[in-house]
């Protein structure tokens, strides 16, 4: 029987926090930083929380059995 593992992608990307959420950096950061503004990339660093519809799904990605 095959062995189930966890998306390397997803592991890559989410973490579980103590609560069970689950947090992601957001997109948009990593090149043509010129056009946008000072205060644009200052949101961008937050880090923030999956949308609810998408935890399962994600969830299935992250944990093995």
């Amino acid at each position: 029987m095959l062995k189930k593992k966890t998306k390397s992608s997803a592991k890559k990307r989410f973490k579980i926090s103590s609560n069970g959420t689950i947090k992601r950096a957001q997109a948009f950061k990593r090149h043509i930083l010129t056009k946008k503004t000072t205060k644009n990339k200052r949101k961008l660093r937050k880090i923030i929380k999956i949308h609810k519809n998408d935890i399962p799904s994600i969830k299935l990605m992250l944990i093995s059995k």
